[in-house]
């Protein structure tokens, strides 16, 4: 089915349909409530409530996206519902992965550069395990905006959105979560941030 026979189907509530559309996008959408939910029988829950959710609001689907994308983000909110409803821990601060700096507003550690341009080490399979684990280290509220914004590719506007705050909010969190990732990447880049 092209694009527009596959609206057309969804909101009818054609079974061949949403079964194209489960074939089609399953495996897309656990990938990402994977990212956000970090557990797999979670993550599973998430994206069936995700196509449950598509299903009972099929009528609503103005055609205005592409179904993907319109799947993407009932998929992302069904994952963030979830880790809400979970019970939560306390939030470790990230002030200790944040670079330090003098009075005089200089850093105050050294500035050594990473060896090898980022694009190029991201590449590695090793580094992008790596990159995956010092997201998730990273505290929750500071891993979802950079996951919604930067993985994602939600607007700042969608993502403060999606996390219940405001741009604003979410522009200092996404700061501080890629400050955090690279103090956490430097040890294996070479050095702290410039």
């Amino acid at each position: 089915m092209n694009e527009t026979e596959l609206a057309d189907a969804i909101r009818r509530g054609d079974a061949e349909g949403f079964e194209s559309l489960v074939r089609s996008e399953a495996g897309r959408l656990l990938a990402v409530t994977r990212r956000i939910l970090h557990n797999e029988e979670d993550a599973r829950d998430a994206v069936q409530e995700a196509f449950i959710s598509a299903f009972k609001a099929r009528q609503q689907f103005s055609g205005g996206a592409k179904v993907s994308t319109w799947l993407h983000r009932i998929a992302v909110n069904a994952a963030l519902s979830k880790l809400r409803s979970l019970k939560r821990r306390p939030e470790d601060s990230i002030d200790g992965l944040l670079p330090h700096f003098l009075p005089n507003g200089h850093y105050a550690g050294t500035s050594d550069a990473w060896p090898e341009p980022v694009d190029e080490a991201l590449a590695r399979k090793e580094t992008a395990r790596l990159v995956r684990e010092a997201i998730d280290r990273l505290p929750e509220s500071f891993r979802m905006a950079l996951l919604l914004r930067d993985i994602e590719g939600f607007s700042t506007d969608e993502t403060a959105q999606l996390l219940g705050t405001t741009p604003n909010a979410v522009k200092l969190r996404l700061h501080r979560a890629r400050m955090a990732l690279r103090t956490l990447l430097a040890p294996h880049f070479g050095g702290p941030p410039a």
